[in-house]
Formats: structure tokens, sequence, C-alpha cells
């Protein structure tokens, strides 16, 4: 369902690379924290009490293979070996260090996948339903209305800074009560 178009694969190139060069500047003392941190959580990296987290986009919820793989990698290699899944679909990894941050996203980049949006202000991961395609009395699959929101929203200039987040979720399922 959700793939990388030319445009998708250069725009997230493009911001890895930006914020490769933030993180730089704000690790040589060229960006104080109060200036990095917008341009940290546009990049889906927190600063917690004891460490920087990072939380990864999962749009509705559909991962390959090759992207499970991938972020199985990044937990062994840049945290402690373990990511946390989100009620909202997404993953996060709880113990990144600030200089490895633009290498996780260049390895996200790598199985079309991204941090942009999933911190701060603005409208977060469109989520669907967990069964979205598969279940019986689905009148439709809501997944392609997903994709949709996730374009229409993804860095649109009206969506950065909202006064507070923003979470969409689509199912084509009947709503019951149980």
């Amino acid at each position: 369902m959700y793939s990388y178009s030319d445009f998708d694969e250069a725009f997230v190139r493009s911001r890895v690379a930006q914020f490769t060069d933030q993180v730089a500047r704000r690790l040589d003392g060229s960006l104080s924290e109060d200036e990095f941190r917008p341009l940290r959580l546009m990049n889906g990296l927190y600063l917690q009490l004891h460490a920087y987290m990072l939380r990864v986009a999962i749009p509705y919820g559909t991962l390959s293979p090759r992207q499970m793989r991938q972020l199985a990698f990044i937990a062994d290699t840049w945290d402690k070996g373990y990511g946390h899944f989100t009620t909202r679909q997404n993953i996060q990894f709880n113990w990144p260090k600030l200089p490895d941050a633009p290498a996780i996203l260049g390895a996200l980049a790598d199985v079309e996948m991204h941090a942009i949006q999933t911190s701060g202000n603005t409208v977060r991961n469109v989520t669907a339903d967990h069964f979205a395609g598969a279940t019986a009395d689905e009148i439709d699959d809501p997944r392609p209305y997903a994709e949709l929101l996730r374009q229409w929203s993804t860095d649109h200039p009206e969506f950065q800074f909202l006064p507070r987040k923003f979470k969409i979720a689509i199912t084509g399922s009947p709503v019951t009560a149980p």
C-alpha cells in the first residue's frame, strides 16, 4: 500500500541531510538546545529525562519484512536491542545517542521509512484498523484513505505548528459497542 515515490525518496533524503547538519551544529555548540528543540521534534527526536527517544512513523501500521528487519538492526546497533510499539502504530527507540540520530534516519530511509511528524504539535501518523483489508465485516479498506490523508498532511505548512498534536484514525468496519 504505502510505498515511496521518487518525490518521497528525495524529500526524506533531503530531510536526513538537513538534520545531519543540524545535529552537527548542536554538537559543536552552534545551536543551543532551545534553537535545536523544534528542529529535532520535526524529525521525531524527543529529549527525555535521561536520554533521547526517537519515534518512527509506520503509516497505518503496515510493515514489510524488510522494514521489520531494519527496525531490529536499528534497535541492535543504536539502542538497547528493542523498540516499543505505540498505541498509534508507530515504534519508538528510547536510548539513541544524539550523534547517531542522523545515521538512524538514514537507515530508515533505506527501507522507505522516516520519523517526520511523529512528534511536536502536528498531524501525527494516520492510523488504520489493525485488521484493515482482512476483516469480513469491512465496508471499505481504509488504507487508501489513510494514505491520501498522510500525503496531504505531511509537511503541510498549516499543520507544522498546531496548538496541540492532532491524531487521525480510520476504520472501514462498522463500529459496534460491546
